[in-house]
């Protein structure tokens, strides 16, 4: 469709950088507002209304990406949720690596990323440390990991498309919008934070739309992409260290677009403030869920947004997998830290897992 618009001097590949940053703009902004965050919805002091809130944005990413297949504007015929042999090894010790580490970091990638474009340093060197590791699992030392894990795989055949089991698209896609309204709407969230999380979840089908269908060019192709944090957090990485030899694309735009998201929300409700690590054993445990982060998003195919608000709504059993393991990850995490220990000791614990926030 892109060739359509007679554009001269602006390729699809250029577009999708425009595209990516104002979706991240608005994601980085609602986030920021919503305190949108994986890791608080499953063991955050308020998870009751942060699950409402990131289930209200997974029921509409689920309607609004199963109403553009439908329409017959995108599909995941071709994508690598569904393809058939579906490294289960990988995505099971990718999932469980970064659950953990997004308990040891005190949140998941993209909330972190919000909270480093409001002035959080502690989030930031987890964004640096993160993207190193990514991009060291994806294409440096760390690649053969990924490789023999990856190598072992099951054939899931049809039913890696969840909507090719019994019941097809309306039932396992109603069933998981319909349990997630249920549950949100028990939540007790004002409102207007129901609305911004309905927005956050319009993100993901206007993504998938924007560059599989808007911004599709034979001549120029590009990747239909939503919103994820761990291939652009690498993408990113590498496009600041070599962009004269390496061009931006959507991950690239999307990571910048958070930030500056993230930055105007915060100064704008007065909540920016620079923030950093309080003690040497406090940095040492970012660092370590950082790299486990890192490792483990590449091996799972994905983060929480990635894999999860993006990827469940596709009805992969890849992505579903994925989602799985990383809650896994993070309840089994939060239970060690939290095991009965002597009176100081289990003061110190409480103490270390406040809110990063």
């Amino acid at each position: 469709m892109f060739d359509t618009f007679g554009f001269e001097n602006l390729t699809a590949p250029q577009a999708s950088v425009y595209f990516a940053l104002a979706l991240g703009l608005t994601f980085g902004a609602l986030a920021q507002v919503t305190r949108f965050c994986f890791r608080r919805a499953l063991i955050g002091e308020d998870r009751r209304q942060a699950a409402g809130v990131w289930l209200t944005a997974l029921a509409v990413s689920m309607l609004g990406t199963q109403a553009a297949v439908g329409l017959g504007w995108i599909s995941f015929a071709e994508h690598r949720f569904m393809i058939s042999d579906v490294p289960v090894l990988a995505i099971a010790v990718g999932g469980l690596l970064f659950g953990a580490g997004m308990v040891l970091t005190r949140g998941c990638i993209s909330r972190l990323t919000v909270l480093t474009g409001s002035g959080n340093l502690r989030a930031a060197s987890v964004l640096i440390v993160f993207a190193v590791v990514a991009h060291a699992t994806l294409k440096g030392v760390l690649a053969p990991v990924r490789i023999a894990l990856g190598s072992v795989t099951v054939d899931f055949g049809e039913a890696v498309n969840l909507g090719a089991l019994p019941g097809g698209v309306w039932f396992w896609g109603g069933l998981i919008v319909v349990a997630a309204l249920v549950f949100a709407a028990q939540s007790g969230n004002r409102v207007g934070h129901m609305v911004m999380a309905a927005a956050i979840g319009l993100l993901v089908p206007l993504s998938w739309v924007g560059t599989g269908l808007v911004l599709y060019d034979d001549f120029d192709p590009i990747a239909m992409e939503s919103l994820s944090f761990t291939a652009p957090a690498s993408e990113a990485l590498f496009w600041t260290i070599a962009n004269t030899s390496v061009p931006a694309g959507f991950g690239t735009g999307l990571l910048g677009g958070v930030l500056l998201g993230a930055l105007a929300a915060s100064l704008l409700s007065g909540k920016f403030a620079w923030q950093s690590f309080s003690t040497p054993r406090e940095t040492g445990r970012y660092m370590v869920g950082a790299a486990l982060m890192g490792v483990g998003g590449v091996l799972a195919g994905g983060c929480t947004l990635g894999a999860g608000l993006s990827g469940v709504p596709t009805l992969s059993a890849a992505a579903v997998l994925a989602l799985m393991m990383i809650a896994t990850g993070v309840l089994t995490m939060n239970a060690l830290l939290n095991r009965p220990r002597a009176a100081t000791a289990a003061e110190t614990t409480t103490q270390g897992l406040q809110p990063a926030e």
